[in-house]
């Protein structure tokens, strides 16, 4: 059984911590085809976070971090935070390779979205990567369409990264 739920104690946030982890080690080895060092990458996207450090960034009235559990066992997160004013952004969103396909992003991503549709900011952003297909997948069955670049990134690695937003209907 799938259970999603936001992060709240400080082993949550560790444990999302070392799922951030995950997600930078499976992106380091991802990117290599492409021109990029896993060095780089994990420098630019994956700076290493501590439980305590996602705390700082995540439990907060404007973000939120969700850990996905199968049979209580970590399976995942997602988090988002605001953005600018008009603006939240989608991060850290991640499926350990022994859960995937069963459904757990779409989840994790229909939390990070009901919470989202609370707040007062109406739209919705997230920077990716083209080779992370699967949650492109994912974005795309949320809404999430092909938007302009939002933050600049190092030019070696700009022929890697997508830019998605999605409008969130008024309240």
């Amino acid at each position: 059984m799938i259970s999603v739920m936001p992060a709240r104690s400080a082993r949550d946030f560790d444990v999302a911590a070392d799922l951030c982890r995950r997600l930078g080690q499976w992106d380091a080895e991802a990117v290599a085809p492409h021109g990029v060092s896993a060095a780089d990458v994990t420098a630019i996207f994956h700076p290493d976070r501590s439980g305590s450090d996602l705390v700082a960034k995540y439990n907060h009235p404007d973000a939120m971090m969700f850990l996905a559990r199968v049979e209580d066992v970590p399976a995942g997160c997602v988090a988002f935070e605001a953005f600018d004013e008009q603006a939240s952004e989608i991060e850290k969103f991640f499926v350990d390779r022994q859960f995937r396909g069963k459904g757990i992003g779409r989840s994790l991503m229909a939390a990070a979205m009901a919470e989202l549709d609370k707040g007062r900011r109406r739209t919705v952003l997230l920077h990716t990567t083209f080779y992370m297909t699967n949650a492109i997948a994912v974005y795309e069955a949320f809404g999430f369409t092909r938007c302009p670049r939002f933050r600049q990134t190092p030019e070696f690695i700009r022929h890697t990264d997508v830019f998605m937003a999605r409008t969130l209907s008024p309240h």
